[in-house]
């Protein structure tokens, strides 16, 4: 089996160490003692992401979307091959070589994606992007850290506590939509999501395209109510 080698490396916010491996064709990226945050062989359930929320905004011509966190760009690809021609891709990514890396070492992975006239990568904390906004936003696509049971940044869990969810509700649009993904179950975070002035429903997908791999969950949430 062919060794993983090490491309680059990069300092999260929070002072985490990420890292960028090659195996072949295969590219991962860890934290630093060996945590694996995304492989370029999985994204299944990333992908659904978008395609669930976009499947909400049928019938917006022009609608714009925030994807929190590029990562190997499955959900931003996604949304690409969904989404009308005047549709609008915001990125918010907050570790820079995350960016760098998507035009450099995996260029096999992204391709000229990034060049799509739709796309606008912006360097920060998607939390602030979001209390940043007021009805700016058709859907709000939340691909960060592990979901609402959070792992490697404690910070995430501002973005799917009460705070959030509703700073999320006033960035929206009337009916506009918040999708979540998240690495296992969790009840509470359904209620919250009520709590806080959306219609959720969670769905059930698997990590790998074709069906396999581990079991992942999304909530498509609707914004109601003023």
């Amino acid at each position: 089996m062919l060794p993983w080698i090490e491309l680059a490396s990069a300092v999260a916010p929070g002072g985490d160490r990420l890292r960028l491996l090659r195996r072949g064709e295969e590219f991962s990226i860890r934290l630093q003692g060996g945590n694996e945050l995304m492989n370029s062989r999985l994204g299944g359930s990333e992908e659904a992401l978008a395609r669930l929320a976009l499947d909400r905004l049928a019938g917006r011509a022009a609608p714009c979307v925030l994807i929190g966190g590029l990562g190997m760009g499955f959900t931003l690809r996604a949304a690409q091959a969904v989404a009308p021609p005047g549709a609008r891709l915001v990125v918010s990514e907050i570790v820079p070589e995350l960016v760098a890396w998507a035009g450099q070492q995996m260029v096999p992975v992204f391709g000229t994606c990034l060049s799509d006239p739709r796309v606008e990568i912006r360097l920060g904390d998607v939390g602030a992007q979001i209390g940043a906004a007021a009805g700016a936003f058709d859907a709000i696509l939340l691909d960060v850290d592990n979901g609402p049971g959070g792992l490697t940044r404690p910070d995430n869990d501002g973005l799917y506590g009460d705070p959030g969810l509703r700073a999320a509700h006033r960035a929206l649009t009337p009916g506009g939509v918040l999708a979540v993904w998240s690495a296992e179950p969790d009840a509470g975070f359904t209620r919250r999501l009520a709590r806080c002035g959306f219609e959720a429903r969670s769905h059930t997908v698997r990590a790998a395209r074709g069906g396999g791999g581990s079991r992942h969950v999304i909530w498509i949430a609707v914004r109601v109510g003023a």
